[in-house]
């Protein structure tokens, strides 16, 4: 997008009405109005955690099709000679009951667990849990982000290469990335152990640990089950991050400090109004060279 900088002044309210004007006529209206909405000059969104939850239902299931199929016998015997080897080697398969759900880049999948506790899960993501042993014991391990809504009972854990999630039953969210482990409860009590230490959150509070630095934040509502990505002072290297786990790009920086700090949000539904509202607030530009979009700072292409 051209004109950057009056963009960014505009944002700032730092335009006088002329400008503003001239600004519009080179700008389409409505691209500017979804830039100042995910701008980092603005706060980030207020999203109702419970709200946000059964709108990613409804539009999960207003994706779903019924669909017609013919009946082919020869695949029943397909079908028929393939339960005989799986009848004959059904201890080995019984054995291992360890379930796993996994997420791609640019995806989300909902998970409903033995106990009717759900997890939604976001783009590049992983679980798993010992189905068996579920009933004794409610634990599965975690790599990536992902929504739990517990059913009340025994405990609850979720495992983490950075800690240990644990809860009897409540709304929460854990995001477990490289260099980046954050906790934000909504509902009940969470508690949270890290390097052999146990922090319990009350629901509006989170816990975050960024480059192995604690920081105690109130809770940052999950608006990614809103097709939008928040970040409250969080270093520029995570947002870039999370932009090629949204749309399946690469990133790279020339002369760009990424440990600068942003805050803001992005769609997850438009890939350039996405990267204008990270880079415009933080005076930065971008290009597309071949499959890969580049960051650079205003005058240095």
């Amino acid at each position: 997008m051209k004109n950057e900088k009056e963009i960014l002044k505009w944002l700032n309210n730092e335009l006088s009405s002329e400008e503003i004007e001239d600004l519009k006529q080179s700008e389409d209206l409505q691209t500017l109005e979804k830039i100042a909405h995910y701008s980092s000059q603005l706060e980030t969104p207020k999203v109702d955690a419970f709200a946000a939850l059964e709108a990613f239902k409804t539009r999960n299931q207003s994706k779903k099709k019924t669909k017609v199929r013919t009946l082919n016998f020869k695949a029943f015997y397909r079908v028929a000679a393939i339960l005989v080897v799986m009848l004959t080697s059904g201890y080995f398969l019984f054995s291992n009951n360890v379930k796993s759900f996994e997420t791609q880049i640019a995806q989300t999948k909902t998970v409903t667990l033995p106990d009717n506790s759900e997890v939604i899960l976001n783009s590049a993501s992983k679980l798993s849990f010992n189905e068996k042993k579920w009933a004794d014991k409610r634990a599965l391990t975690l790599e990536g982000e992902a929504y739990f809504k517990v059913q009340k009972g025994q405990t609850f854990s979720v495992n983490t290469t950075s800690g240990v999630v644990t809860v009897l039953g409540t709304h929460f969210n854990v995001k477990e990335r490289e260099n980046y482990f954050e906790v934000n409860c909504y509902e009940g009590l969470v508690s949270v152990t890290y390097n052999k230490e146990t922090i319990k959150l009350p629901a509006g509070k989170s816990f975050r640990v960024i480059n192995g630095i604690i920081e105690n934040v109130n809770t940052q509502n999950p608006s990614w089950i809103q097709q939008e990505s928040s970040f409250s002072k969080i270093p520029l290297n995570q947002v870039i991050a999370e932009l090629e786990r949204q749309y399946d790009i690469k990133i790279k920086v020339k002369g760009v400090d990424t440990s600068k700090l942003f805050t803001g949000s992005f769609t997850h539904t438009d890939k350039e109004i996405a990267l204008q509202a990270v880079t415009i607030p933080l005076q930065l530009s971008y290009s597309t060279e071949g499959k890969n979009i580049i960051f650079y700072n205003y005058g240095l292409k």
